[in-house]
C-alpha cells in the first residue's frame, strides 16, 4: 500500500520513517516532495548549476531520511521532465539512513538548478512482514554526493 500524507504524518510521529529538514508544504497527497541539495557537475560540487543540454549530472538531497519497516520510490517531478530531464532513480531500501544520490542526464535546453528547489518525489509503501535484515550497505548513513 502507498502511504497518504496522513500516514507518512502518522509514521513520523511514531518513529517508523524520518525526514530532516521536514518541511509540511512538500507534503504531497500521496508523497514528500524532496528537494536539491548539492549538484555535481563537471567535477565540481556546486550550490547553484546551469546545466547545459546533453550533460550527465548528480545531486543529493538536502533531506536526510530514514526508513524503519518501510520502502520507498523516487519519482522526478513532472517540471523537470517536461524540460527533458531523465533520471535512474531506484528503490529506497527498507533500513536506508542518509541522504539520496540522483544520478540524471539533461537532454533539451539548459537547465537551471539551485540548492533547495524540490525535484522529486519519494513515495513511501508498506512492507508485507519485517524484512529479515535491512539495508547496512555502503551508501548508509550519506551527507551529501556519494557517486562510488
Amino acid at each position: 500500500m502507498i502511504w497518504s500524507d496522513r500516514d507518512i504524518k502518522k509514521a513520523l510521529a511514531d518513529g517508523r520513517l524520518a525526514i530532516q529538514p521536514f518541511d509540511p508544504r512538500n507534503l504531497t497527497p500521496n508523497g514528500y516532495d524532496l528537494t536539491v541539495g548539492d549538484i555535481y557537475i563537471g567535477g565540481e560540487t556546486r550550490d547553484e548549476a546551469v546545466i547545459p543540454p546533453m550533460t550527465w549530472f548528480a545531486l543529493s538531497t538536502a533531506e536526510y531520511i530514514r526508513l524503519k519497516n518501510v520502502t520507498a520510490q523516487l519519482w522526478i517531478r513532472s517540471t523537470y521532465a517536461r524540460k527533458g530531464v531523465f533520471s535512474s532513480f531506484g528503490k529506497v531500501d527498507a533500513g536506508f539512513e542518509g541522504c539520496l544520490t540522483l544520478s540524471c542526464f539533461n537532454t533539451h535546453q539548459d537547465l537551471s538548478l539551485k540548492k533547495g528547489e524540490r525535484f522529486c518525489q519519494i513515495v513511501f509503501e508498506d512492507l508485507l512482514s519485517e524484512p529479515s535484515h535491512y539495508y547496512r550497505g555502503k551508501y548508509s548513513g550519506q551527507n551529501n554526493i556519494k557517486l562510488w
